[in-house]
C-alpha cells in the first residue's frame, strides 16, 4: 500500500462524508409506528380553570357545589329582598312596624352617633371623630412599606398624643371628657391598636426568655405565660378593674382605662409569646451555632438571624393573635367601658322605640369588626408572600 493510499484512508475514518439525502433507517424488520399525539395541557389559571379545579374537581366535590349553590340560590334572594328591597331606611320607629317591611335600617340611622362615640357629649363628637381618623391614618401609614422610616416612631408620639389630647381634652380650650365617657369606634382602636403594640415586643423578650439557659429567666417567663393562659380574659379585666386598686396605697387610684389596656396587653403578649417561641424552635440549631462560630453575640444572632426566621414562619399565626384580640376588646363592656357592642346595647336599652330592631344594630357592628378584621387578614396575606420571597421558586 502506496503512502498516499494510507493518508487517503486515514483522512476518510477522521473525516466521514456528510449525508446530504435523506436519512436512511436501517431496515430491523420492524414496521415503523408514529407516536399518537398527546392531548393539548389543561389550563390551570383564568376563572374557567379555577372553576373546575376547586368546585367540580371530582364527583363528591361537584356534588356538594350544587347542593350548596341550590341553597344559595334559595337563601340570597330572600335576605335580599329582606336586607334591601324591603328594608326601611328612614329614622322612624314606626315606619319599621308596618306589616311587609324587611329590615329596619332606621335604627342606625338614628343611633348610629351613639354607637360609634358611645357617651362621649353630643356636642363634642366631632373630637373623637377627628382623633379615629388620625389613629387609622397612622395604623395605615404603619403598614405601608414606603413610611417604613425612622421618623415613624416619633409619628406614632405625636399622634397619640393628639389622639388624648382631643378626647381628653383639658387644654386649649377643649372641655375635659373623663375616660369613663369615652366608648364606640374610639375605644375599640385605641384599645386594639395600644395593645398590639405593645403585646408585640413583650411577647419577644418572654419568648427567648422561655428558651433562655439561665433557670431563673426561663422559670419566671414559664410561670408568667401558664398563669395568664390559665384564666379567660374576662377574668384579667376583673382583676384589673375591680382588684388591683385593692392592692394600691390608699388614695392612690390608676385610671380603669390604663389598668384595662395593661391587662389586655399583658393577656395577648402570653398567647403571643408562645406564637413566636413555635418559630424559634423551628429554626435550625446549626445556624445558631454557625453565628458562634464566626463571633456573633447572643443578641446578634437574635435580632440578626434567628428572629427575622423565626417571625416570617409565624405572620398567619401573629395575625390571628391580632384579629382575635381586635374582636376581644369587646368584653370591656364589663367594667363599664362601652366599646362598639356596649354602645349598641346603651343605645338601645335606652329607648324602647328601637329596641326590637337589636338584629340590624348588631348586623351593622358586625360589618365594622369584618372590615377591620377582613383588611387586617389580606395584610397578613401580603406580608407572608414578602417575607417568603426568598423561597418563591
Amino acid at each position: 500500500m502506496t503512502t498516499g493510499t494510507t493518508t487517503s484512508m486515514a483522512a476518510t475514518m477522521t473525516n466521514p462524508p456528510i449525508a446530504t439525502g435523506p436519512a436512511q433507517v436501517p431496515v430491523t424488520g420492524k414496521t415503523f409506528a408514529p407516536i399518537a399525539a398527546r392531548s393539548a395541557p389543561v389550563k390551570t389559571e383564568g376563572l374557567v380553570a379555577w372553576v373546575r379545579m376547586n368546585l367540580f374537581s371530582d364527583v363528591l366535590t361537584g356534588l356538594m357545589t350544587l347542593v350548596v349553590g341550590g341553597a344559595l340560590l334559595y337563601v340570597i334572594p330572600q335576605l335580599l329582598s329582606w336586607a334591601i328591597f324591603r328594608a326601611s331606611w328612614l329614622p322612624n320607629f314606626e315606619a319599621c312596624r308596618v306589616d311587609g317591611v324587611g329590615a329596619c335600617w332606621g335604627v342606625v340611622a338614628e343611633k348610629y352617633r351613639i354607637i360609634l362615640f358611645g357617651r362621649y357629649p353630643f356636642e363634642e363628637q366631632w373630637r373623637p371623630l377627628v382623633a379615629t381618623a388620625l389613629m387609622l391614618a397612622l395604623l395605615v401609614g404603619s403598614c405601608t412599606r414606603a413610611f417604613w422610616k425612622p421618623w415613624l416612631v416619633i409619628a406614632w408620639a405625636v399622634v397619640l398624643g393628639l389622639f388624648f389630647m382631643l378626647m381628653y381634652g383639658n387644654v386649649l380650650g377643649l372641655s375635659k371628657v373623663e375616660t369613663d365617657r369615652w366608648g364606640g369606634l374610639p375605644l375599640t382602636i385605641l384599645l386594639a391598636s395600644l395593645s398590639m403594640v405593645m403585646a408585640f415586643p413583650i411577647a419577644m423578650v418572654v419568648a427567648l426568655g422561655r428558651r433562655s439557659s439561665l433557670p431563673a429567666i426561663r422559670t419566671f417567663c414559664t410561670i408568667y405565660v401558664e398563669l395568664i393562659r390559665g384564666v379567660p380574659l374576662i377574668s384579667v379585666l376583673f382583676m384589673a378593674s375591680f382588684m388591683f386598686p385593692l392592692f394600691m396605697p390608699q388614695g392612690f387610684t390608676i385610671d380603669v382605662l390604663i389598668r384595662v389596656l395593661v391587662g389586655i396587653t399583658l393577656f395577648a403578649a402570653a398567647y403571643m409569646a408562645e406564637v413566636i417561641r413555635g418559630g424559634l424552635q423551628a429554626i435550625p440549631k446549626g445556624q445558631i451555632e454557625a453565628a458562634a462560630t464566626i463571633g456573633l453575640s447572643y443578641w446578634q444572632t437574635q435580632v440578626k438571624i434567628v428572629l427575622p426566621q423565626a417571625l416570617a414562619m409565624v405572620v398567619p399565626s401573629i395575625m390571628n393573635n391580632f384579629i382575635g384580640l381586635f374582636k376581644d376588646t369587646s368584653l370591656v363592656t364589663i367594667v363599664s367601658l362601652y366599646e362598639l357592642t356596649g354602645a349598641l346595647s346603651l343605645a338601645l336599652n335606652s329607648d324602647a322605640n328601637w329596641r326590637p330592631f337589636k338584629i340590624e344594630g348588631y348586623l351593622f357592628i358586625a360589618m365594622i369588626y369584618f372590615a377591620f378584621c377582613f383588611s387586617m387578614s389580606r395584610y397578613s396575606i401580603w406580608v407572608e408572600k414578602q417575607v417568603n420571597k426568598g423561597k418563591a421558586r
